[in-house]
């Protein structure tokens, strides 16, 4: 097998999910009826210290309905132009019928000023929610800590705005920061997270918010084909998620720091230090772009994701070891010395 660094969606349930899914107490979650799916909702609303959750299937559905239960129609969404909802899920957009609004967030953090210059000029389009992503993917992980949320919160409450943190995978925020999750997203209107990044459930994600935004939040899951039945074989995977999963992303983030030393010391090679869990790598030799660059880390058997003509991302997760970050290393300094 591959050691596979493309994505932390790549991470597989251990032995405890997978007797959890095997054991699950089930019901309708269509009538709200499935104990172990209600368990998973309560824990997580707990955790993010909101009124109430919805377990969705991905975390796609998770940003479109969030988008839809806070917006109506032809509203404007303000949102970085690098952030996932924006470059990797095409449909919430246009699906949920709102006009993005794009300012630049090359690191993470949207533009302060350019936000104050969109909510500030004369348009027909109402602004009516701000949007978030802790970590940020693009930028490679990124988290935001409290003092930057709350300058968000603060601006988005100034102008009228609703806060949407799509908080994919806001536990690497906490573990990262030191900081719990419900401290980072406590302004926030609606937050999601991922169960099956680095939290290495099979399946799905969750919306946390008020009740009144979860009923509805529930409504549009239902529109959208997302409402499940006997679902608690599925949500008996991210309660283990919550309770064992989210201490150990450390060591994800330990693994990356040292992936990124090892690449550091390649010629030819920029590494971008790691917060988290993900390496931005540049690729700075003449006659080497990022697509050669993977395809000679696939020929050794390592795979690797090139996110522009120059840059390769490459993830920890809990089924990367230090064998794999030692092949890794290895698989890179050959590619670039036979470059």
């Amino acid at each position: 097998m591959p050691t596979d660094l493309r994505t932390d969606t790549s991470s597989t349930p251990d032995e405890e999910m997978r007797e959890a899914m095997r054991r699950a107490e089930v019901g309708n979650d269509g009538f709200g009826e499935d104990p172990t799916v209600n368990r998973l909702q309560e824990m997580a609303a707990a955790r993010l210290g909101k009124e109430a959750a919805l377990f969705v299937p991905s975390g796609t559905m998770a940003n479109l309905v969030s988008v839809m239960v806070l917006c109506e129609r032809a509203d404007g969404l303000v949102a970085g132009r690098d952030c996932h909802m924006l470059t990797f899920e095409r449909g919430v957009v246009p699906l949920a019928g709102v006009v993005p609004l794009v300012v630049r967030d090359e690191d993470g953090s949207p533009d302060i000023g350019e936000i104050r210059a969109i909510l500030g000029r004369r348009s027909f389009v109402r602004a009516k929610v701000l949007a978030l992503e802790n970590t940020h993917n693009f930028a490679g992980g990124v988290a935001l800590d409290c003092a930057k949320m709350q300058i968000y919160a603060d601006l988005a409450h100034e102008h009228g705005l609703k806060l949407y943190v799509d908080g994919a995978r806001i536990f690497n925020a906490e573990v990262a920061l030191g900081t719990p999750a419900a401290e980072l997203c406590r302004e926030a209107d609606l937050v999601s997270f991922c169960l099956s990044k680095g939290l290495s459930a099979p399946i799905g994600s969750v919306i946390v918010g008020s009740e009144e935004s979860v009923r509805r939040a529930r409504e549009m899951r239902w529109l959208l084909g997302g409402q499940m039945r006997q679902a608690g074989v599925l949500a008996a995977a991210g309660i283990v998620a919550l309770e064992k999963m989210i201490g150990r992303l450390a060591e994800d983030h330990r693994r990356a720091r040292r992936l990124a030393d090892g690449l550091a010391g390649i010629a030819g090679l920029r590494v971008e230090p790691p917060q988290t869990n993900m390496v931005r790598v540049h690729i700075e030799r003449e006659g080497m772009d990022a697509k050669a660059f993977a395809d000679g880390m696939a020929a050794r058997g390592v795979l690797v994701i090139n996110y522009s003509a120059t840059i390769v991302r490459m993830c920890t997760y809990r089924d990367i070891s230090d064998t794999d970050i030692d092949t890794a290393i290895a698989a890179a300094r050959q590619t670039m010395a036979e470059a």
